[in-house]
């Protein structure tokens, strides 16, 4: 109910958290320590991509990617070390894992069971949302059938035995990173979130009577960006939506069990490299749509820091970005007030609109045959990348403005990045072989034949259809190891390659004279050298941020090139011997993750290896200022980050690239 004034005590604030992790475990988990000090109430741990990607930190898929954009957990020994010093009864933990949250689950159980806690106790979250991997984040492993039916064991096994554990975190987060509008991002969560309601309920793990307790338990990870009206609405659209679905799918009579429970991170996608001092306002301005409205108020919030599209920021910007929640929660008066917008006709009628929008998106997923369905033919991820170019469309346009992008370009430099590190924290060149010692050293000394033992175990709950969370329990406390727990389940699973999506209409361009004209440059360049010019766009190592990439194997598609592009994961080797068979006029590559350089390293080897040392290749993704010479030195040929958003810019460069490697004049910018 709206009030008139102040009540006579304030809501308690909401779960404060940064996403956090790094190098290794005991360098984590100094920072959480220093970070709970400072007035954080929860715990987020950043997991590295050979942990989300079922790899131990010595496989040679993981060169170059340990501790790079989370901490490398290989067993429980790791695990422990993590939360040294951390009572585990007593705190809130978050972990962003998917393909391998069964076994981060386990290892945080055992780990706890060590602490001497009683698991029946431990509150927190397994973000556990496999849908959206194959969508937007990548680290999905195994086929999304499978998939599903072990985000139902974790389910199952947590209402029995860690009640007040979240199992799930639906997370819409990465679907708006992906180039989600509002209404997507409503609509696919939320058939995301059927779909697992209806994989428990089939699973038979849980009787129809209980059902209500696993909605009770299931909770949201959403996004929010700048348009804060609009994101604002759309919370209190999941709100209604998401009350409606529990009490008339799911038969939950409780309102309370009804609630949309939410965490946030606000909009990553938005944060510029340029003038980067500007991400600060648009961080605070997000945090407002997810805080203002009390009905739809988030239950738990992290910030993105200010430097987070340069780099992995340093433990200051942390800290900023959580004084930021502090202020809002405990200087302003914000808490002392019911909702501040029931009744007010603009927000009622643009969360109707928005309501509307996504049935009537639900519904053509519901056409598609459900979620499953609509993931695994494509449906989905054509819909995203298809949303995301009419983004960078009307970016180009000039239509959706950007500070310091495409409006206001004219600043002083940013003293923000001045300084020996440039604004950014860097990992340890060390930090990677350290934690190879490590590894080695836990399997040495532990009893192999009851990790073998536990292993076979867990393999015979794969093929039986026995929950997978006992065996992985077992297999923790055995010290099985994080590569060991997913090659057998991809023995008995096998794996899986996601839709590219790249499939799609481009549509009006924002500038079509310098489309025209791209386009009589490809068709010229192609009949001089007797063929279509052909590029091979490639994500190498295990970062599966596709979205860049994507964008530009479209682009150039648009313009006439042939391309080849299949999508994340791929070795050196692999993208060399596809460069070569299927005789491209350029590579284009995309690494987000901080591994350009061992890649690069890598890459170039390999195409030498096969006589194409002259082929060009162009980098793109999170690239510091300063590795850029390092790069060029090593045969890159441009260098991409985020500052560039021009595209039609970048397709005339490569194309340059393409014609003077083939002893061709440059044609040079566009009119």
């Amino acid at each position: 109910m709206q009030t008139d004034t102040a009540t006579a005590s304030r809501d308690r604030p909401w779960l404060m958290r940064t996403y956090s992790g790094h190098s290794s475990a005991a360098a984590s988990n100094a920072l959480y320590r220093g970070n709970l000090a400072k007035g954080q109430t929860g715990l987020s741990v950043a997991f590295d991509l050979p942990t989300q990607t079922g790899y131990d930190s010595d496989h040679p898929l993981a060169r170059g990617e340990v501790g790079k954009v989370g901490v490398p957990i290989c067993h429980l020994g790791d695990m422990e070390t993590l939360f040294h010093g951390i009572p585990l009864a007593d705190m809130n933990t978050s972990m962003t894992i998917n393909a391998t949250a069964p076994w981060l689950l386990a290892l945080y159980i055992a780990a706890a069971e060590r602490q001497g806690a009683d698991i029946a106790g431990l509150q927190g979250t397994t973000q556990n949302d496999i849908m959206k991997e194959y969508l937007s984040r990548g680290t999905y492993i195994f086929p999304p059938g499978p998939s599903l039916r072990l985000t139902a064991d974790v389910i199952a096994f947590t209402v029995g035995q860690v009640p007040k554990w979240n199992p799930t975190n639906i997370c819409s987060y990465h679907l708006q990173e992906a180039g989600a509008t509002p209404v997507q991002e409503l609509a696919y969560a939320l058939a995301t979130a059927m779909a697992v309601l209806d994989t428990v309920r089939a699973s038979g793990q849980v009787p129809e009577s209980g059902l209500d307790r696993v909605v009770g338990r299931l909770s949201f990870f959403v996004n929010a960006g700048i348009r804060f009206v609009e994101e604002l609405c759309k919370m209190r659209a999941f709100v209604a939506l998401w009350d409606e679905i529990a009490r008339d799918r799911y038969g939950v009579a409780d309102a309370k069990v009804r609630r949309f429970r939410y965490g946030v991170q606000v909009n990553s996608l938005g944060l510029t490299e340029s003038q980067p001092e500007n991400n600060v306002q648009r961080i605070v301005l997000e945090m407002l749509a997810v805080t203002l409205s009390k009905t739809a108020r988030a239950r738990a919030v992290q910030l993105p820091a200010w430097n987070e599209a340069m780099g992995l920021p340093r433990p200051w910007d942390q800290q900023w970005a959580l004084r930021m929640q502090q202020v809002l929660a405990f200087e302003t008066d914000l808490l002392e007030y019911g909702d501040l917008f029931d009744g007010a006709p603009v927000v009622e009628a643009k969360v109707q609109s928005l309501i509307d929008g996504a049935r009537a998106e639900l519904e053509r997923v519901d056409d598609q045959g459900g979620m499953l369905a609509a993931v695994e033919n494509g449906y989905v991820k054509r819909e995203l990348v298809a949303s995301h170019t009419r983004r960078l469309q009307a970016i180009e346009a000039g239509s959706l403005k950007m500070v310091g992008i495409n409006c206001f370009t004219e600043a002083v430099p940013s003293p923000l990045t001045e300084g020996v590190d440039g604004g950014i924290m860097r990992v340890s060149p060390e930090a990677e072989q350290e934690q190879i010692a490590r590894l080695h050293a836990f399997r040495d000394q532990r009893d192999d034949a009851e990790a073998t033992a536990a292993l076979t175990a867990l393999a015979e709950a794969a093929r039986s259809g026995a929950n997978i969370m006992p065996p992985s329990v077992r297999c923790a406390h055995a010290g099985v190891t994080t590569g060991e727990w997913a090659e057998t389940l991809r023995q008995e699973f096998g794996e899986y390659r996601a839709p590219t999506g790249i499939d799609v209409a481009v549509g009006d361009s924002a500038r079509p004279g310098q489309v025209a004209d791209l386009r009589r440059r490809v068709a010229e360049t192609g009949d001089t050298l007797g063929r279509p010019v052909r590029l091979l766009i490639g994500k190498p190592g295990l970062d599966g941020h596709s979205n860049g990439a994507e964008q530009i194997a479209v682009k150039a598609r648009d313009i006439g090139c042939e391309i080849v592009y299949d999508g994340i994961r791929l070795t050196p080797q692999q993208i060399a011997k596809a460069a070569l068979e299927e005789g491209v006029h350029a590579v284009g590559l995309s690494v987000l993750s901080g591994s350009h350089l061992e890649l690069m390293d890598d890459i170039r080897a390999e195409l030498s290896d096969r006589g194409l040392d002259r082929l060009p290749v162009v980098l793109g993704g999170i690239i510091p200022t300063e590795d850029v010479p390092a790069l060029t030195a090593h045969g890159v040929a441009a260098v991409y980050t985020p500052k560039d958003v021009d595209m039609n810019v970048i397709m005339a460069e490569i194309l340059d690239l393409v014609r003077t490697s083939n002893d061709l004049p440059a044609y040079g910018p566009l009119a």
